[in-house]
């Protein structure tokens, strides 16, 4: 049985992991999303072509996913320290997340947008639309059952993002099982973290596919 200082600390965590978790994915996309839309206007078969410009952001884009969450983490503490000005706790993660997801996002919203039918485009472009109507009337709008998909793989990978964090003292459910569960041996703890982190992702997952299957029907 646990203790009512364990639940507490327990309860705790999750609200620092649910924290971390929507700051984090919000943050990601309010740079991810511009980022992924640049990269598909900006690409071979875009409205705006540009292979310089989509070249220099392939390369980015490339790199910074390539990078292991956790070796990002080390590299980024002089950054986390400038805006936060601590480099442990929840909100200190926020930072390290969002620049980890920010390109995942950025890549995930290109290939949702690619997957447009050109001759969609080609139609809004002979009635006259401009490019902002297109990209985001057209584009965006076409793409979005695909957009909310991606971005319900985003919210579990940034929770799991989250857990690895503890490793570094990053607050929320991951630190209390690595803490608690690995360092002192208290398997309890250990599992009731894991399944919580289970039960978040499913719910994160439920709620994707329902706002997909809405807007699914919407569309037909």
């Amino acid at each position: 049985m646990l203790s009512s200082t364990e639940i507490t600390m327990i309860l705790e965590g999750l609200k620092d992991s649910l924290y971390m978790t929507v700051f984090a994915t919000v943050l990601g996309y309010v740079i991810g999303l511009p980022w992924g839309i640049v990269l598909t206007v900006s690409g071979k078969d875009g409205l705006r072509p540009n292979r310089g410009l989509y070249h220099v952001l392939d390369i980015i884009t490339n790199i910074m996913r390539s990078v292991p969450f956790l070796i990002l983490l080390i590299i980024v503490i002089p950054v986390t320290r400038a805006i936060v000005g601590v480099t442990y706790g929840a909100t200190a993660m926020i930072v390290p997340l969002t620049i980890s997801a920010a390109p995942f996002i950025a890549r995930m919203v290109e290939s949702s947008l690619n997957e447009v039918d050109k001759g969609v485009i080609e139609a809004s472009q002979a009635m006259g639309a401009g490019n902002l109507q297109i990209i985001f009337k057209v584009l965006i709008g076409e793409a979005r059952v695909s957009l909310i998909a991606g971005a319900t793989i985003t919210v579990g990978t940034i929770l799991g993002y989250s857990a690895m964090a503890g490793t570094l003292g990053g607050g929320g459910l991951g630190d209390i099982a690595i803490r608690y569960g690995y360092h002192r041996y208290q398997a309890n703890i250990l599992w009731i973290t894991v399944i919580l982190l289970v039960i978040l992702m499913q719910i994160f997952q439920l709620i994707g596919t329902l706002i997909s299957n809405r807007l699914d029907r919407r569309k037909k």
